[in-house]
C-alpha cells in the first residue's frame, strides 16, 4: 500500500494505491472515491461484540475492507473535519484519539477492549485507543499536526481536546489544570500530562473549542 497526501494542511486527501488483491480497512465516512474493480465488505470486526466494544471506543459499529482487483486500485480518503492527516509507520503500538482514525493496512488492528485500550475520559470524552502490529495507520485531525520529541523523563502538558496520538512508551495521566479556580475560569477544564521517551501528535484547533464559540451564536427559537 502506498499513500499520497495532497491538499494539505487544511484539507487533505489520501490517495491510496493498493497492488493487487492488497485489502485496506476504513472507517465508515471516509471513503470520497475509489477506482474501477475495487469491491467493499462491511463488517462488524469481532461480530456484534466487537462492533459494540468499537462503539464504546467512539468508533463506528462497522468497519470497511475495500479489496483491489488483480490489477490493483485505488481509493481516496479524507478526515471528517477540515485539517491535516498523516500517514503512521506502526511498528509495536501506538495510542490514537479514537476520532483521529482513518484507516489500516490489514497488518495493523485496534484494540477496542475497555482495560486493554488502555483509554481514558477527558474534556470532550477524549478516549485513546490501542493501534498494534506492523504496518501503515492513516489518520487525520482538526487544524494541522503539530509534533514533540520527548526524551526520557521529560514532561509535556496537553490540553486532552488537542491531543492526536503518542508513542505506547509514554506515561500519561489526566489532571485538573491547576486549581478547581483555575479549571473552571481558564477554560482549559482537563489537561493531559506526559512523560517520555517518545512522540506526541497534537492538533492546532479543538472541536470543543470550537462548538463553545458556535454554540452560543445559534439562534434560538423563541416560544
Amino acid at each position: 500500500m502506498q499513500v499520497t497526501l495532497k491538499h494539505q494542511p487544511s484539507y487533505s486527501l489520501a490517495v491510496v494505491n493498493l497492488g493487487p488483491n492488497e485489502a485496506v480497512k476504513v472507517e465508515p465516512g471516509a471513503m470520497v472515491g475509489y477506482s474501477d474493480g475495487v469491491t467493499v465488505e462491511t463488517k462488524a470486526e469481532g461480530g456484534l461484540m466487537g462492533g459494540l466494544k468499537r462503539m464504546v471506543a467512539g468508533e463506528s459499529f462497522f468497519q470497511n475492507t475495500y479489496h483491489a482487483p488483480a490489477q490493483g486500485g485505488e481509493i481516496t480518503l479524507a478526515h471528517n473535519l477540515p485539517g491535516d492527516m498523516i500517514v503512521l509507520q506502526i511498528a509495536g503500538e501506538f495510542l490514537l484519539q479514537s476520532g483521529a482514525y482513518i484507516a489500516n493496512e490489514m497488518g495493523i488492528t485496534t484494540d477496542t477492549k475497555w482495560g486493554g485500550a488502555k483509554g481514558f475520559f477527558g474534556s470532550g470524552g477524549l478516549i485513546l485507543i490501542k493501534v498494534s502490529g506492523q504496518g501503515q495507520l492513516i489518520a487525520g485531525c482538526y487544524g494541522a499536526i503539530e509534533e514533540r520529541q520527548l526524551a526520557p523523563g521529560q514532561r509535556y502538558t496537553v490540553d486532552t481536546g488537542h491531543i492526536v496520538g503518542f508513542d505506547a512508551s509514554i506515561q500519561f495521566s489526566v489532571r485538573k489544570v491547576g486549581g478547581w479556580k483555575s479549571t473552571i475560569l481558564s477554560g482549559e477544564g482537563l489537561v493531559c500530562e506526559l512523560t517520555g521517551p517518545g512522540r506526541v501528535l497534537m492538533q492546532t484547533r479543538s472541536e470543543d473549542a470550537f462548538l463553545g464559540w458556535l454554540i452560543p451564536k445559534i439562534p434560538k427559537r423563541s416560544d
